[in-house]
């Protein structure tokens, strides 16, 4: 009897040893294929897309403000246009720069959203001021959008407009990899352009930075590097610097990364670059910036420290708050509101994705006047 029961038990134990061992195993081959998965370093995806919307090569950039002044009674209209006249040449030359320098090729990954086109226009204001750069603005969607190319075309920037959205297989993942669609695109593109001098730099649309930076990164001889303000539990991230050389990494999550640093915190010299043929970004979210500096053989000693040996925050993580796009109610004829500004305003914001208008639902449109609501068809009774 006890002899059977010891033989039971036995059974029992080597049954479940072996479910110990099936699920270890199998545990192993899914986060060993998950990992091979999320290391992938092709160039192009067979689902990856890159759709060339629309570039313009020439700088044509001027003073966002230079504009006729009203007459005085001691200055003639004719007085004032010959001195804007005059003022525009010497203003194109500080602009463009007077002699060549390296080629900034500033790369911004972005989406549809609401916010959208208040971003790109806040940064377009920015790169108006630098001089010898190249705009790559890669757009998450399918399509080329026209409303984003009518507000890039008026900085007067050399600009290359891209539609690249995610790969529908990241996109459905709770932690998607955002951007990095975008800026595969971009390095591809200035590899089937062979450009092969100038720097690479990746600037996110909310971000802020100061112009001081450009002159910073446009000498990068291979990598260098500098400090992101407001970025994790630190508010910063930055290399450490000792006697001129990069020693370490100050950043709130290594995560085991080699190189913890943010994508606003470096740039690449593309003859460096160049060097590595297989470079890119892999689809793993929180390791772009990590695998992609591996990718190109990074060594420490490579590093250039700049903004004063990272001393000074050049460069802001600024994120802007998303919110959904309001419905607002307009149970009228629109082509009624095209007498007033309103008509006009209202189709702007909506192509920008910034509300979304309906007659049947969302919060009903009103007007004040003198202290009291009105109904917008107070203009038209």
């Amino acid at each position: 009897m006890g002899s059977a029961r010891t033989s039971v038990f036995r059974r029992r134990i080597s049954v479940f040893i072996a479910m110990i061992i099936f699920l270890f195993v199998t545990l192993f081959f899914f986060y060993d294929k998950e990992d091979d998965f999320e290391k992938e370093y092709p160039l192009l995806l067979v689902n990856e897309q890159l759709v060339i919307c629309f570039e313009n090569g020439t700088d044509y950039r001027k003073l966002p403000y230079v504009t006729e002044s009203p007459p005085t009674t001691e200055q003639d209209p004719l007085t004032t246009q010959r001195n804007h006249r005059r003022l525009l040449p010497t203003l194109h030359r500080s602009i463009t720069g007077d002699a060549a320098e390296p080629m900034i090729y500033f790369v911004t990954p972005t989406y549809p959203r609401r916010e959208q086109i208040a971003e790109i226009i806040r940064l377009g204001q920015t790169l108006m001021h630098v001089p010898y750069l190249h705009w790559i603005v890669a757009d998450d969607t399918d399509t080329c959008s026209q409303t984003l190319n009518q507000h890039l075309k008026k900085f007067g920037i050399p600009y290359t407009q891209l539609a690249s959205p995610m790969p529908e297989v990241y996109r459905a993942r709770k932690n998607a990899p955002r951007g990095v669609a975008n800026r595969r695109a971009a390095l591809n593109w200035i590899r089937t352009n062979g450009k092969k001098s100038g720097v690479l730099y990746f600037g996110d649309d909310d971000n802020t930075f100061e112009l001081k930076l450009f002159s910073e990164i446009r000498y990068t001889k291979k990598v260098s590097m500098f400090p992101v303000g407001l970025i994790g539990d630190y508010a910063v991230s930055t290399p450490i610097v000792r006697n001129g050389k990069v020693e370490g990494f100050f950043d709130s999550w290594p995560a085991k990364r080699k190189w913890p640093v943010d994508m606003a915190g470096f740039a690449v010299s593309l003859e460096y670059l160049a060097l590595s043929p297989n470079a890119t970004m892999p689809f793993r979210a929180g390791y772009e910036e990590d695998e992609f500096l591996k990718s190109i053989g990074l060594k420490l000693q490579d590093i250039e420290p700049k903004a004063n040996n990272c001393t000074e925050i050049l460069v802001w993580h600024t994120q802007t708050k998303s919110s959904k796009a309001p419905t607002v109610r307009i149970s009228m004829d629109r082509q009624k509101l095209d007498r007033l500004n309103l008509g006009t305003v209202l189709k702007q914001l909506e192509t920008m994705g910034v509300n979304r208008i309906s007659e049947t639902e969302g919060t009903t449109a009103q007007a004040i006047v003198e202290g009291s609501v009105k109904p917008l068809s107070y203009w038209f009774s």
